[in-house]
């Protein structure tokens, strides 16, 4: 998953972001209104977590610009002000939810799993072959045996999956499971590939991640 967080103070957008990291998510930081609202509505993102008041651009001017362009994208929108006439607001120019600063970072995440759901009618599990994940429990099991991933395994795993029989460039997979700043050059999507092939396909057939040369990754049980 892809977030965005636009939040004028370092110290919990940096708390917020590191946060997020660690569950294996892609984060890119914006900390001005208008950086935030030209990264949202330019790039691709699951979801957004809005500061109220910002520099340039008010949290509420951010979520107006967003919702002109993409009606769908999830945002959470974070104040220290608690008044109700804010909060709602917030959520009559669009805001999928509101909460009051200081949070639980447990909290935000629950939130932003909810909106998420909220955003889909399909259900929590994918399903390809007798792979199957579950986005609400994390959990990953094929031919019934569970698979144990690492945060970055786990959130390679799931954009795979959520794209099934369709290839997806070294890029995508960058921006979706790292973030804007990370160096391509690396080959740690290469590492982190052939570690998921020894937990999903080593002991399992049909092998499901197929390299397409020139382009990247595609997970699929179709015949290549």
């Amino acid at each position: 998953m892809r977030i965005l967080v636009v939040e004028d103070d370092t110290k919990v957008a940096d708390f917020i972001a590191k946060s997020f990291e660690q569950e294996g998510h892609a984060v890119d930081v914006a900390y001005d209104g208008q950086t935030g609202a030209d990264q949202a509505t330019n790039l691709e993102y699951d979801i957004v977590v809005l500061d109220l008041m910002l520099p340039k651009l008010s949290g509420f001017d951010v979520i107006t610009r967003i919702r002109s362009r993409k009606q769908r994208l999830p945002v959470i929108m974070l104040s220290a002000k608690g008044e109700v006439d804010d909060r709602i607001t917030g959520l009559d120019k669009g805001a999928d939810d509101y909460m009051t600063k200081p949070f639980a970072f447990t909290e935000l995440s629950a939130r932003v799993r909810s909106a998420l759901r909220r955003g889909v009618i399909e259900s929590t599990k994918i399903v390809v072959a007798d792979l199957e994940l579950d986005s609400a429990t994390r959990i990953v099991t094929r031919a019934g045996e569970r698979i144990d991933l690492r945060a970055k395994e786990y959130a390679l795993l799931e954009l795979l999956m959520r794209n099934a029989h369709r290839p997806l460039t070294r890029t995508m997979i960058i921006e979706h499971v790292w973030d804007i700043h990370f160096d391509s050059v690396t080959n740690v999507i290469d590492v982190h590939i052939n570690s998921l092939r020894n937990k999903i396909d080593k002991r399992f057939t049909p092998p499901l991640i197929h390299t397409i040369r020139g382009v990247g990754y595609q997970l699929t049980d179709r015949k290549q």
